[in-house]
């Protein structure tokens, strides 16, 4: 298990520590903490939506809704922090979005709301892996999506 991977056992997991893991940086960090990780297996991630995030200024100004598209950002960035502490050979590439089947978006995230992404590890192999993973607010699901992404 690498220096990285032995640290993220210890949960939470917080943005420090996170932004160790993924390239990712403001405004497009879609992950605030991780709460629970079983390598190989899960991973559990908060995002807190503030009304400062940038996207609200234009969609939709008078009534802010948080994209769909960064929805499955966040559960990507949560699965990509699963699978780097999961595989000790993809440490330092990047990932990439491979593609995406059965999304489907359930309720609408506002700013105030807490998500909470859960996400299972379906398969991971060589620079491959895929995912299946739910996003929550308030208990209610939110969107769901089968993720699959590429290591390079």
């Amino acid at each position: 298990m690498t220096e990285l991977a032995e640290k993220a056992v210890q949960m939470p997991l917080d943005i420090k520590a996170i932004l160790e893991l993924l390239p990712h940086r403001y405004p497009f960090i879609m992950l605030d903490r991780v709460l629970d990780f079983e390598r190989g297996k899960s991973i559990t991630g908060l995002k807190n939506v503030s009304m400062n995030e940038p996207f609200f200024q234009g969609h939709f100004p008078n009534e802010p809704v948080m994209p769909g598209v960064l929805m499955l950002e966040g559960m990507a960035q949560t699965g990509g922090v699963l699978a780097y502490l999961s595989d000790d050979n993809i440490a330092g590439k990047l990932f990439y979005f491979a593609g995406l089947d059965g999304v489907r978006f359930r309720r609408m995230v506002r700013p105030g709301d807490q998500i909470i992404y859960k996400l299972e590890m379906l398969r991971q192999k060589g620079k491959l892996t895929k995912m299946a993973g739910k996003a929550y607010v308030d208990g209610t699901l939110a969107v769901e999506a089968e993720l699959m992404a590429a290591f390079s």
